[in-house]
C-alpha cells in the first residue's frame, strides 16, 4: 500500500529483499564471501522520500547519474548524515567543484583532466580525507559512452594516484546492451584483466559493474558495487513535460 509519500513501503522492502538475497546467492555460487559484493542503490529520477524508505531498510549508498539532481537530493536528506551519494552518470570538468565535497564516490573518472580538476575541487573542499574514485572504462568501444578507451588506462591509473586529494579504488564499466545477460560476461571479464595488467586488487580493489539486468553474471565475474535501480525502485517516474 502506498503511504501518504507515495511510496509503497512493503512492495520496496520485498524488492530490496529480494536483491539483497539475490546478489548473496550469487557470491556464494561463486565461492566469495558476500559481504565483498555491495548493493549501489541507483535512485536517479527516485523523489527524496524513496530514499528515505530505502534508507530505512537499511540501505546506505545511493548512484546519482546527474550533478543537480544528487544536490538536490543531498540537501533533502541532509538530516540523514550516513547517506552517502556515488555520482555514476558522467562528470563534467566544470561541475567538479559542485561534487567534490558531497559525495562519498566517483565512479565515472575518465581523462587525465577530470581527474586534475576533481583533484584541485576536492583539496578545496574540506574533506576529511581524499575522494574515493574509480576509473570509468568504455570496454566495449561505444562512441556515445563515456570512459576511457583500454590503451588509455594506464597514464590516466597514474594521474588519480599522484593527485594527494583523491584516492583510487578501482575501475568501472557500462557494458553493451545484451539481450541475455550472460552477453555481458565478455566485458565484465574484460574489465577484471584490465585490472590484473594494471596491479591486481591491490592497487584497484574495487570493481563497479552490473545492473539489474545482469547483476548475477557481473558478480560471477567480480564486482564489488553492483548497480540496481529498477529492480528496487520499480519502474522510473516519467519526466516532467
Amino acid at each position: 500500500m502506498t503511504d501518504p509519500t507515495g511510496v509503497d513501503r512493503e512492495q520496496m522492502a520485498r524488492r530490496f529483499a529480494e536483491q539483497r538475497a539475490r546478489l548473496e546467492r550469487a557470491a556464494r555460487d561463486a565461492g566469495r564471501d558476500p559481504a565483498s559484493v555491495r548493493l549501489l542503490a541507483v535512485s536517479k529520477t527516485q523523489p527524496p522520500e524513496a530514499l528515505r524508505a530505502a534508507y530505512e531498510l537499511g540501505q546506505r549508498d545511493f548512484g546519482e547519474n546527474y550533478v543537480q539532481e544528487l544536490l538536490a537530493k543531498a540537501e533533502a536528506l541532509a538530516d540523514l548524515p550516513d547517506l552517502r551519494f556515488h555520482l555514476i552518470g558522467h562528470l563534467q570538468r566544470n561541475k567538479a567543484r559542485l561534487v567534490a565535497g558531497r559525495v562519498h564516490m566517483v565512479h565515472t573518472i575518465d581523462s587525465v583532466r577530470l581527474a586534475q580538476e576533481l583533484g584541485k575541487r576536492a583539496a578545496g573542499a574540506g574533506r576529511a580525507g581524499r575522494l574515493p574514485v574509480l576509473v570509468e572504462v568504455n570496454v566495449g568501444g561505444e562512441p556515445e559512452k563515456s570512459g576511457c578507451a583500454p590503451d588509455e588506462l594506464g597514464p590516466l591509473l597514474d594521474a588519480v594516484e599522484k593527485d594527494p586529494a583523491l584516492h583510487l579504488r578501482g575501475l568501472m564499466t557500462v557494458p553493451p546492451a545484451t539481450e541475455e545477460a550472460e552477453g555481458a560476461r565478455p566485458f565484465f571479464d574484460a574489465l577484471q584483466g584490465l585490472r590484473d595488467r594494471h596491479g591486481g586488487v591491490e592497487r584497484l580493489p574495487e570493481l563497479s559493474m552490473g545492473m539489474s539486468h545482469d547483476a548475477d553474471v557481473a558478480v560471477a565475474a567480480g564486482a564489488t558495487w553492483v548497480r540496481i535501480g529498477t529492480a528496487l525502485f520499480g519502474p522510473r517516474p516519467p519526466k516532467e513535460p
